[in-house]
C-alpha cells in the first residue's frame, strides 16, 4: 500500500516522531549529467523533491536509500509547513544526505520550476495529479532524470502532453520511472512473466478490483481559504485528482493492462456514483465505479473500485484464459492454475525501494529506463473508465484519447483554484461526453 501520510512514513521507516529543527547545510551545483552515458560512483547525484506530502516524503526516503552517493538539495511545495516536516523526518534517517539550504526551500505554485533550475540531476514529482503534466514537461525540458508518481494526468489533454514529454525523454536518453509500483514487486513480475508467456493460454477476461475504505478528510482550519481547503483535500476534487478511479484505482487497471501486454482496449462502458459519501466535505468525486473494457481480440476487462467504509475489501486481479486461471492479489499468494500449477515462492522485496534502486542504477550505468508509455496508457484507461461512468455512454479509445474535456485550468496562483460552488457531481445519462 502506498505511504499516504507522515504517520505511515514513520511506521514504514521506523523513525521516531520528529523533534527539533533540521540543520541545513550549503550545497554545490554543477553541470547537468550527460544523459545516456555512465556516471561514476564518485559523482554525487543531487536530488530535488516537488511535493512534500506523505508520498513525496516516502519517495525521497527511498531515493536517498538507493545510492550511497546521493543527496537531497532542494524541495518545493505550495504549503509552507510541508517542507519543514519532510526535511526533519528525512534528516533523522539520512543525516548529511539531506543537504538543503534555506534558499533551496521553495514555496508556491512556481516552486517546482525553482527546484528544477537549482542544479539537480534527479527530480521526484509527487505533487497533486493536476500538476503532473506541467511538472513532467519542465523536468524533461531541463534534461533531468525523473521519478514520477501516478497518475500522470487527470484528463485527456493532460495525457497527450505527457505522451509527448515521454517521447522527448526517450530521445534525450533520460530515465523516467513511474509510480505504478506493482511492476517492481518480484512476485508480480514473476506472475505476469508467466501470464505473458501463455501459461493460462489466450486471455478471455480479467477481473480487477480496488475496493477499500474511505480516505481521510483533513478538517479545515478557520484561517484557510476555500482554495487552501481544496488543495489540502485535493483527492476529493476531480479536477485536481481525476477522481479515485484515476488517482488510486489506476493500480488495478494497470494489473489488467500488464496482463494484456499493454495493448489498449477499443471501448469501455460503465457506471458509478456517490452512494455513501454525499456530504459537501467529500468534494465532487464518486465513491464507486464499475467499468467493462472491451479489447480488440474479444477479451473483456471488468474493473470495480469502491471507497466505502465497513464493506468487503478487495485489491487484486483474476485472469481467465483458455488454458487456466491466474490470481494476483495486492498481498498474498500468487497462483496460476493450469496444466502445470504454479505459485510464487521466491524472494520478497519492497517495491517502492526497488523502483528507486533501479532508477539510480540506470543513471549510473548510462542505460536509461523509461516507464512513460505504460504509466500514461494505464492513466488514460482510468480516465476513459471515468468518462464512461460519468456519462453512462460507451466511450471508444479514440474518443477518450482525443477528448477536449479539461477538468480545470492550469493553476498558477491561488485565484486560479475553481470555487467549490462551480463544481458539480457528474450524473450518468445526464453528463455529456466532450
Amino acid at each position: 500500500m502506498e505511504i499516504q501520510n507522515r504517520r505511515e512514513f514513520l511506521k514504514v521507516t521506523g523513525l521516531a516522531a520528529a523533534g527539533g529543527m533540521l540543520t541545513l547545510n550549503a550545497c554545490s551545483t554543477g553541470a547537468p549529467l550527460a544523459a545516456g552515458t555512465p556516471v561514476s560512483p564518485d559523482v554525487k547525484l543531487k536530488v530535488g523533491l516537488i511535493g512534500c506530502g506523505g508520498r513525496g516524503t516516502g519517495a525521497a526516503n527511498q531515493a536517498l536509500s538507493a545510492d550511497p552517493n546521493v543527496e537531497l538539495t532542494a524541495v518545493a511545495d505550495i504549503f509552507d509547513d510541508k517542507p519543514t516536516e519532510t526535511l526533519n523526518l528525512l534528516s533523522m534517517r539520512h543525516g548529511e544526505k539531506v543537504n538543503v539550504p534555506e534558499e533551496n526551500i521553495f514555496i508556491g505554485f512556481d516552486a517546482y520550476q525553482k527546484v528544477i533550475d537549482s542544479g539537480i540531476d534527479v527530480v521526484l514529482l509527487a505533487g497533486p495529479s493536476r500538476f503532473r503534466p506541467k511538472h513532467l514537461e519542465a523536468a524533461v525540458d531541463a534534461g533531468l532524470h525523473i521519478f514520477c508518481e501516478k497518475p500522470v494526468a487527470v484528463d485527456a489533454p493532460g495525457a497527450r502532453r505527457v505522451y509527448e514529454a515521454v517521447r522527448k525523454a526517450k530521445e534525450a536518453n533520460l530515465s523516467l520511472v513511474g509510480g505504478l509500483c506493482w511492476r517492481y514487486e518480484y512476485p508480480k513480475r514473476a506472475f505476469y512473466d508467466r501470464i505473458l508467456d501463455g501459461d493460462v493460454g489466450e486471455i478471455r477476461s480479467i477481473y480487477n478490483t480496488y475496493n477499500t475504505g474511505a480516505a481521510r478528510v483533513i478538517e479545515s482550519n478557520q484561517n484557510w481559504t476555500e482554495a487552501q481547503h481544496q488543495l489540502r483535500n485535493w483527492i476529493y476534487y476531480n479536477w485536481i485528482s481525476g477522481d479515485h478511479i484515476v488517482e488510486q484505482a489506476v493500480h488495478s487497471i494497470d494489473f489488467m493492462q500488464w496482463a494484456m501486454g499493454d495493448q489498449y482496449p477499443v471501448s469501455a462502458v460503465g457506471t458509478g456514483g456517490r452512494q455513501v459519501r454525499t456530504e459537501d466535505i467529500y468534494g465532487n468525486i464518486y465513491d464507486h465505479f464499475a467499468i467493462t473494457y472491451q479489447y480488440a481480440n474479444g477479451a473483456k476487462g471488468f474493473h470495480f473500485s469502491r471507497q466505502q467504509p465497513n464493506c468487503e475489501n478487495s485489491y487484486m486481479a483474476e485472469i481467465f484464459g483458455t488454458r487456466g486461471t491466474g490470481v494476483a492479489p495486492a498481498s498474498g499468494e500468487h497462483i496460476i492454475r493450469a496444466r502445470r500449477e504454479w505459485s510464487y515462492d521466491g524472494e520478497q522485496n519492497n517495491m517502492y525501494q526497488t523502483q528507486h534502486d533501479e532508477l539510480f542504477a540506470s543513471i549510473r550505468q548510462g542505460r536509461p529506463k523509461n516507464d512513460g508509455e505504460f504509466i500514461t496508457t494505464s492513466t488514460m484507461l482510468a480516465i476513459m473508465g471515468r468518462m464512461a461512468a460519468y456519462t453512462g455512454r460507451e466511450i471508444t479509445w479514440e474518443q477518450a484519447l482525443n477528448s477536449t474535456e479539461s477538468l480545470g485550468p492550469e493553476i498558477h496562483e491561488w485565484d486560479d483554484v475553481l470555487p467549490i460552488s462551480s463544481l458539480s457531481v457528474a450524473m450518468p445519462g445526464v453528463t455529456e461526453f466532450t
